[in-house]
This record gives structure tokens, sequence and C-alpha cells, in this order.
């Protein structure tokens, strides 16, 4: 079978449903270990994309441990470097890589690290590559100059779909997982569990697999709190979502946690470093998540360019 065959999924599983069709954090978790399960039958090369951010490491967690109890390996993972992540978001997936054991494959465009490029950057069109400049006129790009801007629309597609695209094809992965969920953004409300991305024209012809459609932003946090960090840290007590660094068990220090830092400083999503701010001074998880704020720091959502990132293969 080749990666352009449909598989022998559902992909009409999740149309019509939300959040509240699975009502507890069991029901969730449920759900999101019998789509991995069916995906670890049904494909050949799967990968995990792992941004080190709270979804991609829930999913993360959830398919180590389905693989676990089927005595499987866990899949590949993929981290894409779009040259702007905060520090804190480097050292902790290297360091939960090597904790976890875990393939991890840092991939980036290398056209641009030839660059060294800083955000702010100007180049000339003329003077990049033919790749790279294909690229841009896919995305109808009619500037002389490039402004290096990983939260801009072309930003978005060199440093993060180039890259993704150019690992899929290299790594012939057939399907990835990937942790967006229903309630994030608007162009993601109408996914559904097994999304099929079969026009080579846009990407390289696989699956995307969505095991945390079914997830709020609470219950993202829920998970981490009863079941992520419980199982990482021994003896850690079931539940108790610490209000600060302070209020964490006697012993167990913020860099023990599955847990990326930022978190910790206030941030409810992560994206860049010059994108992204703090939603407020407490820790995410005890912040009002039903304000529908969650990315309303990041600046590519201030763009709105979720959808016309997904129609060129990102999301």
């Amino acid at each position: 079978m080749t990666a352009t065959a449909p598989r022998d999924v559902d992909y009409e599983a999740g149309t019509g449903t939300s959040a509240a069709d699975y009502p507890t954090l069991a029901a969730k978790l449920e759900q999101a270990a019998a789509v991995t399960a069916t995906a670890l039958d049904a494909y050949d090369r799967p990968v995990v994309l792992w941004t080190g951010g709270k979804d991609s490491t829930l999913v993360l967690y959830v398919v180590r441990e389905v693989a676990r109890e089927r005595g499987e390996a866990v899949p590949p993972v993929l981290f894409i470097d779009h040259f702007a992540h905060f520090p804190e978001t480097l050292a902790f997936a290297e360091r939960w890589a090597d904790e976890w054991d875990l393939d991890l494959r840092v991939v980036r465009n290398e056209r641009f690290a030839a660059l060294d490029p800083a955000v702010g950057d100007e180049f000339a069109v003329a003077d990049l590559d033919g790749e790279t400049r294909a690229e841009l006129d896919r995305l109808d790009y009619d500037g002389e100059t490039l402004t290096f801007d990983p939260d801009s629309l072309a930003g978005n597609h060199l440093l993060k779909t180039v890259p993704l695209n150019d690992a899929l094809r290299a790594g012939g992965f057939d399907a990835a997982f990937s942790g967006v969920r229903w309630d994030e953004q608007e162009a993601r409300a109408e996914e559904t569990f097994f999304s099929p991305r079969h026009d080579d024209e846009r990407a390289p012809s696989h699956d995307r697999v969505q095991p945390v459609l079914q997830f709020d932003e609470r219950a993202v946090w829920d998970a981490f709190w009863n079941v992520v960090v419980p199982d990482a840290v021994e003896g850690y007590p079931e539940g108790h979502a610490p209000e600060s660094a302070a209020d964490l068990p006697t012993g167990v220090a913020v860099e023990d946690l599955p847990v990326s830092p930022k978190y910790w400083e206030g941030f409810r999503s992560l994206g860049t470093e010059s994108g992204s701010g703090a939603a407020a001074d407490d820790p995410a998880w005890v912040q009002d998540l039903g304000d529908g704020g969650e990315r309303a720091g990041r600046a590519q959502d201030k763009e709105d360019l979720m959808g016309r990132l997904r129609d060129l293969g990102y999301m």
C-alpha cells in the first residue's frame, strides 16, 4: 500500500461532534487512545509532531502509552525549529526527548539556516534560492524583499510548512500525529480524527492523526495533572495542580515535570519568542480558561493565517 492510498480508517470520525460529546476526562483519554491504536494498526510509518507545547506533549504521552501497552516502539518524533523558539522550549524538548528515549528529529529550513537569520532581517527575493522563490510563488508573494518574520504568512510557510513537508517526504512517513483541538481556532473546528492529505501538489501524501480534538484547554491541563505528570514523576499526587512553584510537593522542582517552563510564567500558548506574550502572571492552568484568550498573544493568530496555512500543508 502506498502513502497516497486511503487507509482502513474512518475519515468521517468526529464529524458533527464536539468536546461536549466526551464529557469526562476519562472519555476524552479513552477516545485519544482508541484513535492512536487505530493509527498504529493502519499506518506503516507514522511520526509524531511535537512542539514542546501542552497539546502535542499530551499527544506524545498518549502515543507512548499506547505503544508501550502494545509492546511496540514509539514512532519517531519531529520537532520543527523555526529559528525563533524560546530557549526554554528547545531545552525542554531536548531534556524530555532524552528522558523518554525518543527518536527526536529536529528539522529546519536548511536554506534559511545557511543565511543565519534574525527576526527583522531583510533579504532580496532575487538573491534567494530557486526553491524558496518557488514557495513564495505558491503564496502569490510579489514583494521584492522578504523580511524574516516567523509570524508572517510567508515566514510560517517557509519556516514551518516547508521543513515539515521536506521531513515527511524524506522520512517516507504516511501519517503524522498532531495536537490540534476543535476549540483552538475556527480553521480547526471541522477537523476529523483522521484527516487525509492526499494532494501531492500541496504536501507529501499522508494522513494527519488528531487524537486530542475532543479536549478543550481545561481538559488538557486536567490530563497533565491527573495522568501525564504523575506518570512522569514518581510519587506525584494525582490531581494536584500547583498554584505556583512553591506549591509543588517536597523534593519536586519545576524542571522535574514534563510541563514547558513558559506555562509557569503565564503563557497559555507557545509560539515564537518575539510573537508570544504571557496572558497573566499566574501559571496557565490557574488562569480563567473560559475567556477564549488562549492564543490571543500569538502574532500569527492576530493575522488570521490558520486557514491559509492548512491549505499549504502545515496544519
